[in-house]
């Protein structure tokens, strides 16, 4: 924070505009989004316009910060990093250090990216990819987080984290505590005979660890999220299937089975607009989400025969 000579305005660097920002959005979101979201700040904008103070920031001069990312077609990021910027020129507002926000049209400068569908596969390729599990050289760890996902529902960040004592294994229950969760609502995954087994199988590895699936590399951290995607890769499916994916197997599986669709969407842990129902999913549905998580137990266990 500077002094400006020519006006009384205490000047403030965007740098440390949006680190102060940081602090708040980190709370509210899981530990590896707000990695990323510094990570592309960093890399991104700091350079050009960390160092200008916030009070003399123009559209312009976002948009001419945002322009070599745009030209190296990387218009997703664009896309994120606008929002990113939005919201730190809105704390600036709301904080007083500026009186409008010069990032709120920006987006409109850049073309939208062309929405992509994640990498997924149909529920008849499923029986494929558990042989190439099987077959592949990948360490037990690794392929028992890839079962473990897909047995479980979640989301690799929420998978990836698993800590033995969120685990009641005489109730087969998982409860995922708010702060890991992208709704920040605590979530209680049943676990089927089949994730019991992937339990079974870590045990040896890693029940004298916090986490169920620790990091080769630091035993005291978790597997990164993104080991699943780049064990994916190795076995033959980039391009073709993504860690996140494993959710829309299982959900496709299940509502062609003719499933209860509301279970379903309580087992994949979605958000509601509509309190009521969000709160109705949670509770009565814990019944009925042991009989799906059963049933899909035994689905993706058929795979190997």
């Amino acid at each position: 924070m500077q002094r400006n000579s020519s006006e009384s305005l205490w000047t403030v660097f965007f740098s440390t505009v949006a680190a102060n920002w940081f602090q708040l959005k980190s709370k509210s979101v899981t530990h590896d989004y707000a990695k990323d979201i510094w990570r592309s700040l960093e890399k991104d904008v700091f350079p050009t316009i960390g160092e200008i103070p916030v009070q003399q920031i123009k559209a312009r001069t976002l948009v001419e910060a945002l322009e070599p990312i745009k030209a190296r077609g990387a218009l997703e990021t664009v896309r994120r990093l606008v929002q990113r910027v939005n919201e730190i020129m809105i704390y600036a507002v709301n904080t007083g250090l500026i009186d409008a926000n010069p990032a709120s049209g920006i987006g409109m400068a850049f073309e939208k990216p062309k929405k992509q569908n994640m990498p997924t596969l149909r529920p008849e390729e499923l029986p494929m990819l558990m042989r190439s599990l099987v077959m592949s050289n990948l360490p037990v760890p690794t392929r028992c987080l890839i079962e473990w996902q897909l047995l479980t529902l979640v989301r690799p960040s929420e998978a990836s984290g698993a800590r033995w004592a969120e685990l009641d294994l005489d109730a087969k229950l998982w409860t995922i505590p708010a702060e890991r969760m992208k709704a920040k609502r605590e979530h209680i995954v049943p676990l089927s005979p089949q994730a019991i087994e992937i339990l079974e199988v870590m045990k040896p590895i890693s029940a004298h660890r916090e986490y169920v699936f620790p990091s080769r590399n630091d035993p005291k951290m978790p597997m990164n999220s993104q080991t699943a995607n780049a064990a994916l890769k190795r076995i033959g499916y980039s391009g073709k299937l993504v860690a996140h994916g494993l959710r829309s197997i299982a959900s496709t599986a299940m509502n062609e089975a003719g499933l209860n669709a509301d279970v379903i969407e309580a087992a994949l842990a979605h958000t509601y607009k509509n309190e009521v129902r969000k709160a109705y999913n949670r509770s009565i549905y814990l019944d009925a989400r042991i009989e799906l998580m059963n049933w899909w137990g035994q689905a993706v266990h058929q795979q190997y025969k």
